[in-house]
Order: structure tokens, then C-alpha cells, then sequence
């Protein structure tokens, strides 16, 4: 989690969380997609070149959508929810729960959205139970568990804001998906045309 500076008026900095995993995953293939990518448009023969531009424009938006993209930003009147190909702005009135079982989700105005930047670790909630257990310490919660937590609380504390109120907003991220899908029908043509 990490915060940005406050705005004038507000109480706190607005939270954004995000994977660090995934931040880093992206960033690997990205940079192992530009190296055979690269390597491919220079030194490739043929239609090589432009199947390898295409399989780019195809892919490099996917991994731009899975890795780097998805992010939560908590300010003090809405839940900012950046997903792979949606932005959804939640007002904190219309949010309804924030929860965690096998996925972080968030329920509002009647719909279910996921928290693709807060995935859940078994893994961390069990070491989190083991550590609870063994120590009479107070009880130690998977990071996924810690920030659905707060953003419970935030959307508790938050709902009755002037300027928290109002309705679900969903906009597509259409600056992904068209050339995802421009790259995967070009890469089609070439390879039946090639």
C-alpha cells in the first residue's frame, strides 16, 4: 500500500494498493517480449518481422492489463477499482461490503467487482494463523486480509460524506483493448496468408 499526498481539506492521503508481485512479473515480460520482439523484427527473414510486431501489439497490451494496470485507490468519497480492462469509481455510499475469500471483492449497487490488485495468499493466511497461534501476540492477518480490512473500515467511516454519494461508474480501457485485438487479428491474417 502507498499513499499519496493529501488533498486541501482532506483528512488522510488517499491509499492505493497494488501487487508488488505482479508490478515485477510485468516488468520481466515486458522486458523478455521486447528482447525476442527485437530481436525477431531485426534479424528475422520474411514475414518474421511483421509476425513478431504483431504477436507484439497483441501481447503487450495483455501484459500491461494483467500486471501493471490493476491497482485500488481509497480516498475519502469513492473506491477507485482499476482492473485489467475497467475502471470502476464506487461513490463509498453504494459500496455494500468489502470482502476476501478466494478473491478480494467488493459488492456494490447490486454487482460484484474484483480486487484484482489485492490478491489473496493462502499461503499468507495460513502463516498468518500459524504465527497467531504459536505466540500470544495479537493476531497477525494475510496482507489481502489487512487491506480489505481497512477498506471495510474506510467505506464504513466514509459512506455518510456529501460527496461520497452516487452510483457505480464503469468505463472500459479501450486504449488496451483495441490494440490487443488489432494485434491478435493482424497476427491471424499473417499466419494464414504467410
Amino acid at each position: 500500500m502507498t499513499s499519496s499526498p493529501k488533498a486541501p481539506g482532506q483528512e488522510y492521503a488517499e491509499r492505493c494498493y497494488r501487487s508488488p508481485a505482479g508490478i515485477g512479473g510485468g516488468v520481466l515480460l515486458l522486458a523478455l517480449a521486447a528482447w525476442l520482439g527485437g530481436d525477431a523484427i531485426a534479424s528475422g527473414e520474411g514475414d518474421t518481422p511483421w509476425l513478431a510486431l504483431a504477436g507484439l501489439l497483441w501481447a503487450v497490451p495483455l501484459i500491461i492489463a494483467f500486471t501493471l494496470r490493476p491497482a485500488v485507490w481509497a480516498g475519502e468519497e469513492r473506491l477507485l477499482v482499476r482492473n485489467p480492462f475497467r475502471t470502476i469509481t464506487l461513490p463509498w455510499a453504494s459500496v455494500e461490503a468489502v470482502r476476501a475469500g478466494y478473491s478480494s471483492e467488493v459488492l456494490a449497487g447490486g454487482a460484484k467487482y474484483q480486487l484484482w490488485a489485492i490478491p489473496v495468499s493462502l499461503r499468507q493466511r495460513k502463516r498468518a494463523a500459524r504465527a497467531s497461534a504459536r505466540g500470544g501476540e495479537e493476531p497477525s492477518r494475510a496482507p489481502s486480509d489487512q487491506a480489505v480490512q481497512e477498506l471495510g473500515e474506510l467505506a464504513e467511516r466514509c459512506a455518510s460524506r456529501e460527496g461520497a454519494r452516487g452510483e457505480p461508474a464503469v468505463r472500459w480501457a479501450y486504449e488496451l483493448i483495441v490494440p490487443s485485438v488489432v494485434g491478435l487479428v493482424l497476427l491471424v491474417v499473417l499466419a494464414a496468408v504467410g
